[in-house]
């Protein structure tokens, strides 16, 4: 019986660091990643909508460097128009940094933009962002991209400082 007791005593005295045991946010090497973003805003009489959307799939080459690719949508419907659609697909490499659940990270980006609206051409730029997780697996991120808009290689240099800044709010989860 006495030893039932320590036996008991000692679980009880162990149980919190079990139950508040620090969770490891960081993911493991080959572990994939899911990102969806979503904005959308009218004119005031509701004749000029848009849409924008953004999803982006990658995978942990370490538990800090993730690559991957990421696709915008843009959906513009104007009433005397029609409905016109603009998109870009881009590849990325993002650096996370270790704050617990909050990691920021730094990137570049490299895509291709077309569609309706656009002038199809050539983006690359940096990222940066910060991932705060809510579980273990499942966070919400804020990212800002400079992307600067190009041709060829030699007109690249030419356009840098005439990029665009875009920001976006989504949430992510880890495979």
């Amino acid at each position: 019986m006495q030893t039932f007791l320590k036996a008991s005593i000692l679980a009880v005295a162990f149980t919190p660091s079990l139950v508040f045991a620090q969770a490891n946010w960081f993911p493991a090497e080959g572990e994939q990643e899911f990102t969806l973003n979503g904005s959308g805003k009218s004119d005031n009489d509701f004749d000029t909508n848009t849409f924008d959307m953004s999803a982006s799939w990658g995978q942990y080459l370490t538990p800090r460097g993730l690559v991957g690719v990421r696709q915008f949508l843009s959906v513009i419907d104007q009433e005397n128009s029609g409905t016109d659609l603009d998109g870009s697909t881009a590849v990325f490499y993002d650096h996370h940094f270790d704050f617990n659940r909050a990691r920021p990270f730094i990137g570049v980006n490299l895509g291709y933009n077309y569609g309706d609206r656009s002038e199809e051409t050539f983006s690359a730029g940096p990222e940066a962002g910060l991932k705060y997780y809510v579980r273990t697996k499942t966070f919400i991120q804020a990212m800002v991209q400079y992307q600067f808009l190009f041709e060829d290689a030699d007109e690249a240099d030419d356009n840098f400082e005439d990029g665009i800044f875009s920001y976006s709010l989504g949430v992510g989860y880890n495979f």
